[in-house]
């Protein structure tokens, strides 16, 4: 691959697959709280939103491996297995998928409808919204064009739009910071903090396999040349990631004045859009949300199709498709308050795995690939992670709670599996040390 159309289109469907309405939701957010410190936030919020994604899509090219399973299979093979499985289902049919139709629904469509018509407009609109999602997704080979040339331009040009709207006037000038952004310092690690919440290492991580076979498909097969392929493409994809977070977060830090302080990033988007567009702000923010949801979930359910027709070898990727679509819209109708309620123990738990995953294939040549270290360290993060997801649905005891924050260093921020992972690393190395592979 050669041709800087062909990395700039598998770039561009990497940032659309990547970019949901949260992406937008979150650094308004930011932007509303830390006030003066808003780059400093960004800062943080890049490390995690852009970093990570960055470092999950070269991981995967790095590895060799195919998919996330593969990977996994480093520590164990039914390791692999049980932790694709989870992950596909928590950022597919369980959680991210129905979320994206609830999140457009709730941006795209409430505000013009009236309370009473609600009940019914949300199923209807669901049925509509992944019944494309599953004719988008049926043809795979289709998706760089469909999603890479067409949705994600339509997606920047829109976001665009509202950036360049935002300076012509801006709303009005950053206010003073919340607490957790007093300082420079604060905002930066706040900001890494709220980096997690946009799930995308776990989905660059699953999409990266897309991008890897589309650049076989054009001809590459030596791995390096994969690595590479991958990487570039994953720049693109990150740096329209990066610059869209800055300028969202801006327009946040700049819409007290006029809005007031708001619970919610798309309270932020909507009220900045009005006051930036008038009545016809919320047709824009409509066009952005449906577009973005509409690109993600089309990754998530391919990647979720292809997985299990792979895994279990049943049904035909089209009909795998048609099950991921009427599930997730299925669980869609719960609502978007109950999926996000949901959804965090279950990331809390997922998520340090998929970060120490990657950060044991960078590894890998330090330690010589020894499974026992992918092993002991997966083992001592799985510890903690379990406890952080089953503290967070608000199932561990107080006592419990209490011995941890003392004991556990970074336990009080959710980030305790840091230091077990460390010592299962450490364990990993001496076990390695003891039991030397026997020449043959």
């Amino acid at each position: 691959m050669k041709d800087f159309k062909q990395f700039l289109a598998l770039g561009l469907t990497l940032f659309a697959l990547l970019f949901g309405a949260g992406n937008l939701i979150f650094p308004a957010t930011i932007g509303q709280s830390s006030g003066v410190n808003v780059w400093w936030a960004v800062l943080g919020f890049c490390v995690t939103g852009v970093g990570l994604p960055l470092l999950s899509v070269a991981a995967l090219g790095y590895s060799g491996c195919v998919d996330l399973q593969q990977a996994g299979s480093r520590v164990h093979p039914w390791y692999g297995i049980f932790y694709s499985v989870v992950s596909y289902c928590a950022i597919g049919p369980c959680f991210g998928a129905p979320r994206t139709g609830t999140v457009s629904f709730e941006i795209a469509v409430r505000p013009f409808i009236d309370a009473a018509s609600v009940d019914w407009a949300m199923p209807l609109f669901l049925l509509v919204f992944f019944g494309i999602a599953y004719w988008l997704s049926a043809s795979p080979k289709k998706i760089v064009d469909r999603v890479g040339k067409i949705l994600a331009p339509a997606l920047l040009l829109v976001i665009v739009l509202l950036i360049v709207r935002s300076h012509l006037p801006p709303l009005g000038v950053p206010q003073a910071p919340d607490a957790n952004y007093a300082s420079a310092g604060k905002a930066v690690l706040q900001g890494v903090l709220e980096g997690y919440n946009t799930l995308d290492a776990i989905a660059a991580f699953i999409f990266a396999t897309l991008i890897i076979n589309f650049v076989r498909e054009a001809g590459v097969t030596e791995r390096g040349a994969i690595t590479a392929a991958v990487i570039k493409s994953g720049l693109i994809a990150v740096a329209a990631l990066a610059a869209v977070y800055l300028f969202i977060a801006k327009i946040g830090a700049e819409s007290v004045p006029a809005l007031g302080r708001l619970d919610t990033g798309a309270a932020v988007l909507s009220g900045a859009s009005e006051a930036l567009f008038g009545s016809v702000g919320a047709v824009i923010l409509g066009v952005i949300v449906l577009l973005a949801c509409l690109s993600t979930v089309i990754g998530l359910i391919t990647c979720c199709a292809a997985y299990f027709w792979r895994l279990l070898g049943v049904l035909s990727y089209q009909a795998w498709c048609a099950v991921f679509a009427v599930s997730s819209f299925l669980v869609g109708l719960f609502g978007l308050k109950t999926i996000i309620v949901a959804t965090v123990p279950v990331l809390m738990f997922v998520y340090p795995l998929i970060i120490s995953l990657i950060l044991l294939i960078f590894l890998d040549k330090t330690f010589g690939g020894r499974q026992c270290v992918y092993a002991w360290t997966t083992a001592a993060t799985f510890i903690m992670a379990l406890v952080d997801g089953i503290r967070t649905a608000g199932w561990l005891p107080d006592g419990l709670q209490s011995v941890l924050a003392d004991c556990v260093p970074l336990y009080t921020i959710g980030m305790g599996w840091l230091p077990f992972a460390a010592a299962g690393f450490c364990a990993g190395l001496a076990w390695k040390k003891c039991f030397p592979v026997k020449a043959a």
